[in-house]
């Protein structure tokens, strides 16, 4: 989906109200239950503000953050909206989110205190609190039961449990799979890997095998550890072709790829799918296990024309009660939440003991890289990164080449 879209949700009977308002809050999901679930949030809102409308401004997750600099930048500024991880430092610098400290601290019974310290990190700048995380999700391994049944081969959680899941194990059944079912054995998350998820694709491997692609103002991407990792995907990619390469689909989602790495949001995609599936952790390698955590923030927008009323909604949306019940798709940051058995029974898609490989990897893992440059480093990345996936690549000299690029800007 190239252009935005809109859904509009709960919307009042504004016709004779006094004071009325309506709030833009700009999200990346067009999912039915999630949306369902957002406007629970709005109907609640309304029963104490049943003069406030909001309105749901849905932007492709590949155009989010650009599409919304550019309503920044334009004059046009949502009230509130999401925010992802590596946006979070860039758009606190630039001076464009609100403090939500004095709403939070207001709100009644709202228990600041809750939140985990690290799951702010990103957040927080002294006593100032620039978002609310609603999603502390660590990315997994989706996989297709069937197809592993077909190829006569053990499951990624099986595996798991007899401590044999890891990245030597991955690649060697990602090639059974290809050669024994002809679908691809591994996709990136949401096919993007070679292009908007360049991170997604490239993080969980490092971080497997005891490295980082940067790190105290440091490029670690040209390390022996970070070589290594790269070097291992590449011969997935082109010399067993297991991984689906650049410019074809493997849509695991419709039963094309064996497997694929996401969080548990997209289980809701999975009734659709047609086969049995299951989610598991993400591989091991020489650095152990190293989950590898997704995270996304409610903000408030500096310009916007009811940062006000935004910020009360975003303390209400992110109460002990609403974070629990987004806990299905979303896992919290909210610390009484995590720790609960209502929990690991939240998702009614994903067994219980499913669910603790979630709120396992939480407790061991660490948030995607950020950086206030991180759309400039990004930029100069990519055409670096593009050079990587090509069958006769240098990998070592590509992943040199990404540090010379980007060192200048961390």
């Amino acid at each position: 989906m190239k252009r935005m879209t809109t859904t509009v949700l709960a919307l009042g009977l504004m016709s004779g109200s006094v004071g009325a308002a309506e709030l833009r809050f700009t999200i990346w999901t067009g999912n039915e239950a999630h949306l369902k679930m957002l406007n629970g949030f709005v109907d609640s809102f309304k029963a104490k503000r049943p003069d406030v409308t909001v309105k749901y401004e849905t932007i492709p997750p590949g155009d989010y953050t650009q599409k919304l600099t550019f309503q920044l930048a334009g004059g046009n500024p949502p009230d509130a909206g999401w925010l992802m991880e590596d946006a979070a430092p860039t758009f606190a610098a630039a001076g464009v989110l609100e403090n939500l400290a004095p709403a939070l601290n207001k709100a009644q019974g709202y228990d600041f205190a809750d939140f985990s310290k690290p799951a702010l990190g990103l957040w927080t700048a002294g006593d100032k609190v620039y978002g609310v995380p609603f999603s502390t999700s660590p990315f997994v391994i989706f996989y297709d039961k069937d197809l592993f049944d077909k190829a006569g081969l053990e499951d990624p959680n099986a595996l798991a449990a007899k401590g044999e899941w890891n990245m030597a194990k991955f690649q060697e059944v990602s090639k059974k799979l290809k050669d024994a079912t002809g679908k691809w054995g591994f996709e990136f998350k949401d096919g993007q890997g070679y292009d908007t998820r360049i991170m997604h694709a490239l993080m969980p491997p490092i971080r497997a095998a005891g490295g980082d692609v940067w790190a105290s103002k440091q490029c670690g991407f040209d390390k022996p550890e970070a070589v290594a990792a790269v070097t291992q995907l590449h011969d997935m990619v082109f010399k067993d072709k297991s991984i689906v390469p650049p410019g074809e689909q493997g849509d695991y989602f419709s039963g094309g790829s064996a497997m694929t790495i996401n969080q548990i949001s997209r289980a809701s995609l999975m009734p659709k799918a047609g086969f049995k599936w299951g989610i598991a952790p993400l591989p091991t390698g020489a650095g152990g296990e190293s989950p590898v955590i997704g995270q996304a923030g409610i903000v408030v927008f500096s310009a916007g024309k009811q940062k006000e009323l935004a910020a009360e909604f975003v303390a209400h949306m992110t109460t002990k009660e609403n974070v629990a019940a987004a806990a299905q798709f979303f896992p919290p940051a909210r610390k009484t939440v995590l720790d609960s058995d209502a929990f690991t029974k939240s998702n009614n898609l994903i067994p219980p003991d499913q669910m603790k490989v979630v709120a396992d990897a939480i407790s061991k893992g660490k948030v995607l890289p950020a950086h206030e440059k991180s759309p400039q480093i990004l930029a100069a990345m990519k055409p670096r990164v593009d050079a990587l996936w090509r069958a006769n690549a240098d990998v070592a000299a590509s992943l040199k080449a990404v540090c010379t690029a980007i060192q200048p800007l961390l």
